[in-house]
């Protein structure tokens, strides 16, 4: 079972390089969302995010307050490592558990979409990490039309993100969006269906 990492900056096009994984049959892995369901649905994750961070992150409905852990986590980079170790083992567990369903589905191959995917760790679980990238003010661009936001909150968000290098450095392929859509999702599949034997 090929496991291919997806990331790269926001507005750079990830969504359609995971459209033309679908169209191939991949499953794909989103961790954010899987973060967020274990957020919502893990005993075992709330037990030990409760014992390093204490019960105030947990709301009146007995689930963890995400803003409370994230105000708690954000400004101390000790507690945020703590976090990422914490959750990383859970979601590496749950990927797994997805991956293990998949081959057995018979499918191709699994994508990972993260876009923390080579600084969380899960992308060392992957046979290629796949870096979008595309030039910064079209995504500025993207990000404004997508979410209705200002060019400077856009821009922000922009610069706030890894840079173009830190992804070439890191990822096994660099996808570049800055054609028109069609092409890209050209280059996209050429590249996907080098990568799933």
């Amino acid at each position: 079972m090929r496991r291919i990492g997806i990331t790269g900056p926001t507005g750079a096009g990830k969504t359609t390089a995971l459209n033309v994984l679908t169209r191939l049959g991949v499953h794909i892995i989103d961790a954010d969302q899987v973060y967020h369901d274990l957020l919502e649905g893990s005993v075992s994750m709330k037990q030990a995010l409760t014992e390093r961070f204490g019960c105030s992150i947990v709301d009146g409905t007995g689930k963890i307050d995400r803003k409370r852990l994230g105000n708690m986590v954000f400004a101390d980079p000790e507690a945020l490592a703590d976090l990422n170790t914490i959750t990383h083992r859970f979601i590496v567990g749950e990927i797994d558990r997805q991956a293990a369903r998949a081959e057995a589905e018979g499918r191709p191959a699994v994508a990972i979409d993260a876009i923390a995917l080579i600084e969380s760790g899960v992308g060392e679980t992957c046979d290629a990490v796949v870096g979008i990238l595309a030039p910064s003010e079209v995504r500025i661009r993207r990000i404004m039309a997508r979410e209705g936001i200002s060019e400077e909150y856009a821009r922000k968000r922009v610069e706030a993100q890894q840079g173009d290098d830190f992804f070439r450095a890191h990822c096994t392929h660099i996808l570049m969006n800055e054609d028109s859509p069609e092409e890209f999702s050209a280059r996209a599949l050429a590249l996907f269906q080098s990568l799933i034997p």
